[in-house]
Order: C-alpha cells, then sequence, then structure tokens
C-alpha cells in the first residue's frame, strides 16, 4: 500500500483501525530539535474519538509512545517512529461486511484490489482511525514551525448549509489558539452553535451531514515552491487527498474564481512595511506554483459519513445478489469536527518538507 509521502521529510503511516497498534515513521528530522510531548498530546486530544456526543464514542487514549528518534524529548537524528494502541475495538460489529459491502467506503475496492484477505475491521488500513498517526507528524512540524515564525490554523467553515466566518485577510496564531480551543473550533460561537444542531438532527435521525475547512499558513516566506508539477499547491493537495472523506480541495477563491472577472479575481500590490503584498488574497498565498507571502488559504469538502444507521441498499459479494445492509458500530455523524486538527497536520508537515527540500543548510 502507498501509505508514504514526502521528500526530505518523509512520514510513512503503518497499522489498521482493529489491529493492536497503529503509528507513523517521520524520517529527515535534523537531531537536537526539541519537542514538548504534552503540547503534542493537548494538538492530539483535539481528533481523539469519543470526546462528545457529536463524535464517534470509541473511547480511546491515543497517546502516542515514541519507539525511536526521540530521547529526553530531543529529536536523535535517526527516524522517529511513533505508536498508537487500540484498545477499544468492536470488530463484531465488521462481522458482515466481508460480504455486504458499505455504500461509500472501501469495502469492495478495497477487496477488488487487495483480495478477500484484505482487513476492513473498522475499514482497517483506510479508516479515519489513521489520521492519528499523522496528527503526531503534524504536530511535531507545528512545533518545530512556530519556532520559525511559521504558524497553522484552521476552523470549520461550513456545515451542511450552516457557515462560520471566513479567515481575515491576515490570520494571527492568538486567533488559531482561541478557534481550536472550542468544542465546535469556529471563529462565531453562534455558527458554531448552529453547525452542532445540523449535527444533532443528522445524529437523531440515523444519519451523517459534511462540512468544509479552511486552514491558514502565516510567516511563509515569497519563494517557496516550484512551477507545473511540484507547487505548493500540487503537493499539498496530493498529501490533503490521503486524508479519508475529503473530496475536494481548493485554494484561495478556488472555484468561486470561475464566477469572477480579472479585475475582480486579481491582487493588486502594496509595500506594507518595506516588503512586497496583495491587499487582498484570492490566490491563497501561492501563484505559479509559488508562495506569495502572503498566508497560503486552503479549503477541503468532507463527505458525509458513509457509515450511517438508516438501511441502505447493497450487494452480497457471495451470492452476487441485491440486498439490505443496517450498519452497526460506532460513526461520527460528521467527520468534519474532529478532521480540522487532521487539515492542520497534513498542512503543516508538508510545508516543512518544502521548507526542508529548499534549504540545503537544514532547519536548526
Amino acid at each position: 500500500m502507498s501509505s508514504e509521502i514526502g521528500r526530505r521529510l518523509k512520514i510513512s503511516v503503518f497499522g489498521q483501525s482493529h489491529g493492536k497498534a497503529i503509528g507513523v515513521v517521520v524520517d529527515g528530522l535534523p537531531a537536537g530539535l526539541p519537542i514538548d510531548e504534552e503540547e503534542l498530546y493537548t494538538f492530539m486530544s483535539r481528533r481523539r474519538p469519543g470526546s462528545s456526543k457529536l463524535a464517534t464514542q470509541r473511547k480511546e487514549d491515543d497517546r502516542p509512545v515514541f519507539l525511536s528518534g526521540l530521547v529526553d524529548g530531543v529529536t536523535a537524528g535517526s527516524p522517529l517512529c511513533a505508536v498508537i494502541e487500540n484498545t477499544d475495538t468492536r470488530s463484531n460489529d465488521y462481522a458482515t461486511l466481508t460480504d455486504l459491502p458499505r455504500p461509500s467506503h472501501a469495502d469492495f475496492t478495497a477487496r477488488m484490489r487487495y483480495g478477500e484477505a484484505v482487513d476492513m475491521r473498522g475499514s482497517g488500513h483506510f479508516s479515519g482511525r489513521l489520521t492519528a498517526p499523522l496528527c503526531v507528524a503534524g504536530g511535531v512540524a507545528k512545533q518545530i514551525l512556530a519556532r520559525k515564525g511559521i504558524y497553522v490554523g484552521a476552523h470549520l467553515l461550513s456545515v451542511e448549509n450552516e457557515r462560520d466566518e471566513s479567515f481575515p485577510l491576515l490570520p494571527t496564531p492568538e486567533l488559531f489558539a482561541a478557534v481550536a480551543a472550542k468544542p465546535i473550533p469556529v471563529i462565531d460561537d453562534e455558527a458554531g452553535e448552529r453547525m452542532a444542531a445540523a449535527i444533532e438532527a443528522a445524529r437523531s435521525e440515523a444519519d451523517s451531514v459534511g462540512g468544509v475547512i479552511e486552514c491558514a499558513a502565516v510567516g511563509l516566506p515569497a519563494g517557496l515552491g516550484s512551477p507545473m508539477f511540484d507547487g505548493v499547491e500540487n503537493r499539498l493537495a496530493a498529501a490533503l487527498f490521503g486524508i479519508p472523506a475529503v473530496k475536494g480541495v481548493e485554494f484561495g477563491a478556488g472555484f468561486e474564481a470561475a464566477k469572477m472577472r480579472g479585475s475582480r479575481h486579481n491582487d493588486p500590490f502594496v509595500i506594507t512595511d518595506g516588503q512586497v503584498k496583495t491587499s487582498k488574497n484570492d490566490a491563497g498565498g501561492v501563484i505559479g506554483g509559488i508562495t506569495t507571502g502572503m498566508p497560503l488559504v486552503v479549503k477541503c469538502a468532507m463527505k458525509p459519513t458513509p457509515s450511517i444507521g438508516r438501511k441502505q441498499q447493497t450487494v452480497s459479494l457471495s451470492k452476487m445478489a441485491p440486498a439490505e445492509l443496517e450498519i452497526k458500530g460506532r460513526h461520527d455523524p460528521c467527520v468534519a469536527v474532529r478532521a480540522v486538527p487532521v487539515i492542520e497536520a497534513v498542512t503543516a508537515f508538508t510545508i516543512l518538507d518544502n521548507l526542508m527540500e529548499g534549504n540545503e543548510n537544514g532547519i536548526t
């Protein structure tokens, strides 16, 4: 399976949702970088399951155990390997799914690709559970970036038809921190209440809803990236699409740019504090695959959780006949809520990889 990404900073994710453990190997970090494990755990707790009725009730502590690469809280130069135990699995909930593939899940496609032996308990290696190791790598990257004056934050921009306000032109680390501390990570608390009501309404009807996450990175220098097929957008989009449930990625104005005239979409250049900036940021901080020095802004569309309590139409693979499926188990009524820190994590380690590739002298 292709579960590795990165150039100078290589991330490899391993494990299955109902296996003994899941984990990540981060290769390429130089020695001597301090990592605050408690700060990392606080970050990871934002995506931890069982935290509220708006999330799956699976109970996992999700505290990573470092097997290598970290000594007394400092990177040792060797690959950083962390594991997270799976302690609250109910594999019997998935016993019938080898024959009855769940609609919009990877059950059918995984079987077609890997055969009957593929482990799909709790969705196996295709599960959103694998975003926990991504948060280990991304949480480490966020700490390293912050010491360089680069901050990554995200919020829940919309759920179903309810919408938060967008990030301002120049988001601050203080805004990122304030949003991250909320149960529903939004800027406008009233919007968060409406989103919670929409999620609860779907949950009460044995259904689910999707959402959009807006992520920004501030403090990036201009000139990072390359044109054509190796741009910042290219590499970040490839990584973000590795997150289960992501169905769309756009930068800046994104698809809305198609409705604009050039006179409206173009970002005028200005001089601010002796530096070239733009007075607005419909480009999302990237032009020609290269950063402009403005905040990098990306949005990710998350599909509704496909595991719902309602009866659904499927097929029996053993009988090759129509069948009805009623999914058991514990599932998020809206995966977008817990995916906010995951988007931050993937954005952070992709940015760090770009920075390391553009700086042959390292990142210390």
